[in-house]
């Protein structure tokens, strides 16, 4: 993917931006490359921003933030625990920097930064500072310019249940949740995903450049691979018994294909070893590596060979198979895989891919063919279908295109119509959703009657960028491991738009079996983190801290399980809106007394030192550059916190909170204060932007370019003051898109100087303030924190 030949943009605005959480996938680096080659702006949109790890945040700063670039804040706790001196020396990174946010693992480190960039409208806070109650239903409402009103509904979690019986030998569910089948997976060496371990150090042949390079690669995804492996299987397992025996039957014949190159010495087919290939959250498919949708221009449409088996049970009918669909890689398929010798390998990858096979196909004879009229969580579905909710529209959301498929079949087998499945290989999920819900896409013009869908089940290929408010009932078929995933398929129908006054949430938890789940759970996770094979990854597996107790919370249907984050978690000048609004909605002559009081007033609270938070000054200053910044001071004049938030929280105190003599160094601490915060603003940048931007890139070449002329006649006075405007002013658009083409075309030092210095001398290079007194920083306010007497 290139954005190479579009015209440039000023702004970028990306929608649902958690997707680009991995900056080593083709389509992040495709739009980092825009954003960066075009100075542009960048705006990202996400219900959720979080899924996995704070990396997931760090990778989307990083669009429009460069990793080293002085921001202006520190990972405050963990420079805490290890000290700036030890920082830098373990990690050789500036300390205000996102590379040293990367290094944190502290909640509250990456609140603060966050809060720096993040402008964010929880549904809750959102119904208590801009929602009215309505009286008559006792219900919120946002009103609109035109009058209408769009309420919040109240999301219901409610439990579908279905029977597992551990003491009945044919129970198809207990047969594949069983001690057996847990430690079968568990034990799996999975070869194919730590390639690299196999490799041999010297081989008769050494590996081509070509060969070396697919070598490296598998080295540096190895360490992840397999627990993406494991957990998947389990969360298949999870989804559906169809959906699992259908993975494992794959997996059987995979390794049979490579045992079969290896033993012709034929080229292994190797597929991406990209991690998304295995994140159910971005892909349904099962393609466990074998990723159908890459170089593709060769294919003719065919599905993966793979796809189309049933139970395999025998090594001659695994062989014979496995045979047959080698041929139609290496033919049909063949740019879809990159390919290795054998050779490059060491005997044991062949033991084990035989004994991964042996197990997994003990697994199926044990399991057997799996009985769709014996299952007991599809039979739940149809019920839930036909009797609870016979005429209603229901959405059923399931994490894999595998047991979307089989769901969709089985019900229209049961008799049921207007039913449709929406999975990643669907043509046009869009068409789907206008024909599930017609009203609030305006489309009830174009779908007739006949046409109206009652019911669709999708992955969460549906949960994203779709209208579906004409629907009321959602269906988690199976439970996602990250409860964040439920408040997204809520919001699909928790819209502008919705008439119902409740939403309801079923999810499937076997009957009386909720400890089932889990300690499958809490198995896996025990295995990845006793694996050596993911040990020091930066990837983890359950979003959840206490994944535990999410499960069981869902199970009794409590209330708020569904709603989302609180309210402390708000960016900071949200926060800081609740916190004025709250104040003058409970005393309204506020709104007058405060605009009004002069600058630099000041005053003292009491506050309790300890040893991290001493006595001192938070000082409320506006910078020459007009931004609002805080800072906290102590009786030395040393900061003790660049956290804004936790000065904010510092200064918060009661209306009958009495006032204390201010210390006699107040106001040198305020001078210290601002001192600081006036270094910190030019650090930062002056403004100067991301490095790869057209007014850092000028400065820094003539920066140098000065130096090198310095004593010459080429030394006017003329450039050093245009050099010293582009540091002090922003550019002004013209003069960016000018330099952006001029830098672009390769322009020499000399030519780019005087082509700035022309500019500058035409009024057309800096937006330069006139206002000389507005350029000043002006102190707001200072509060004083005392130790009581």
């Amino acid at each position: 993917m290139s954005f190479s030949d579009l015209r440039r943009f000023r702004l970028v605005l990306i929608d649902e931006s958690h997707n680009l959480r991995n900056r080593e996938g083709r389509r992040y680096r495709a739009i980092a490359e825009y954003i960066a080659s075009n100075d542009s702006r960048v705006i990202l949109l996400s219900a959720t921003p979080y899924n996995k790890t704070y990396l997931d945040l760090s990778n989307q700063l990083r669009l429009f933030i460069d990793e080293q670039k002085n921001i202006g804040i520190r990972p405050e706790k963990l420079l805490r625990e290890l000290g700036e001196t030890e920082f830098i020396r373990r990690h050789q990174c500036p300390v205000r920097s996102l590379a040293a946010f990367e290094k944190s693992e502290y909640t509250d480190d990456w609140r603060d930064l966050m809060r720096l960039y993040l402008v964010r409208r929880t549904r809750s806070f959102i119904q208590e500072n801009y929602a009215k109650l309505d009286p008559k239903r006792n219900q919120k409402y946002i009103e609109f310019s035109d009058g209408a009103r769009s309420y919040f509904p109240t999301r219901v979690p409610k439990t579908v249940t279905f029977e597992i019986k551990e003491k009945v030998s044919d129970d198809q569910y207990a047969q594949l949740f069983a001690d057996d089948v847990v430690k079968a997976v568990n034990d799996l060496t999975l070869p194919r995903y730590g390639l690299g371990n196999y490799q041999i150090p010297t081989p008769q042949k050494p590996p081509t450049t070509d060969e070396a390079k697919v070598l490296a690669d598998l080295s540096r995804a190895g360490t992840r691979l397999k627990g993406f492996c494991r957990t998947n299987l389990f969360k298949r397992l999870e989804s559906s018994g169809h959906a699992f025996i259908l993975s494992i039957e794959r997996h059987i014949l995979r390794n049979f294909i490579w045992l079969h190159a290896i033993e012709k010495e034929l080229p292994i087919p190797i597929g991406t070893q990209d991690i998304g290939a295995l994140d159910t959250w971005a892909n349904d498919q099962d393609s466990d590596l074998w990723d159908p949708a890459a170089d593709n221009d060769d294919s003719d449409g065919a599905d993966d060979p793979t796809t189309t088996i049933r139970q395999v049970l025998t090594v001659n009918e695994a062989k014979a198979r496995a045979s047959k669909v080698y041929d139609a890689y290496a033919h049909q398929f063949h740019r879809r895989f990159k390919w290795l010798r054998p050779g490059l390998f060491d005997d044991s990858l062949a033991e084990d891919l035989r004994k991964d096979a042996k197990a997994l196909m003990a697994v199926l004879k044990n399991a057997g063919a799996w009985n769709a009229n014996r299952d007991t969580k599809l039979h739940a579905l149809v019920e839930l279908l036909v009797k609870q909710h016979p005429k209603d529209k229901v959405l059923v959301f399931s994490q894999f295109a595998d047991t979307v498929d089989y769901i969709a079949e089985q019900l229209e087998t049961q008799g049921l119509h207007a039913i449709a499945g929406v999975t990643g290989n669907t043509n046009d999920p869009t068409a789907i959703a206008y024909r599930f819900c017609p009203v609030s896409n305006e489309k009830r013009d174009q779908v007739d009657s006949n046409n109206e869908l009652r019911v669709v089940i999708a992955t969460d290929v549906l949960s994203e960028g779709q209208n579906l408010q004409d629907c009321a009932i959602i269906v988690n078929y199976d439970l996602p491991w990250a409860i964040i995933r439920l408040i997204q398929r809520a919001g699909r129908v928790d819209r502008i738009g919705q008439k119902s006054d409740t939403i309801l949430c079923y999810s499937f938890l076997p009957a009386e079996g909720v400890e089932r789940i889990i300690r499958l759970r809490s198995r896996v996770r025990q295995r990845l983190q006793e694996n050596a094979e993911v040990v020091g990854a930066d990837e983890t597996f359950f979003e959840d801290q206490d994944n535990a107790q999410v499960v069981r919370d869902l199970f009794t249907e409590k209330a708020g399980i569904l709603d989302g984050d609180d309210d402390t978690e708000v960016d900071l000048a949200s926060y800081a809106y609740q916190i004025w609004k709250n104040a003058i909605d409970r005393d309204p002559k506020l709104a007058k007394i405060i605009p009004t009081m002069p600058n630099v007033v000041y005053t003292t609270k009491p506050h309790k030192p300890t040893a991290d938070w001493p006595e001192g000054v938070l000082v409320y200053l506006r910078t020459a550059e007009g931004n609002d910044a805080l800072a906290w001071i102590n009786q030395d004049g040393a900061s003790v916190t660049e956290s804004q938030f936790k000065i904010l929280k510092t200064a918060e105190c009661k209306p009958d909170t009495p006032a204390l003599h201010r210390h006699d160094s107040h106001h040198d601490m305020v001078a210290k204060g601002v001192k600081l915060i006036v270094e910190t603003e030019k650090s930062v940048g002056g403004q100067l932007g991301r490095p790869s931007g057209a007014r850092f890139r000028t400065y820094e070449r003539l920066k140098a370019y000065a130096d090198t002329i310095k004593g010459t006649l080429f030394a006017t006075p003329e450039l050093h003051k245009a050099i010293e405007d582009i540091y002090k002013y922003p550019l002004l658009r013209s003069a960016t898109d000018t330099l952006n083409r001029q830098l672009k075309s390769g322009i020499g030092d000399q030519a780019l100087a005087e082509l700035v210095v022309s500019l500058r001398k035409d009024a057309r290079l800096c937006r330069v303030a006139e206002d000389v007194e507005a350029a000043e920083p002006q102190v707001i306010c200072s509060l004083g924190l005392r130790k009581p007497e």
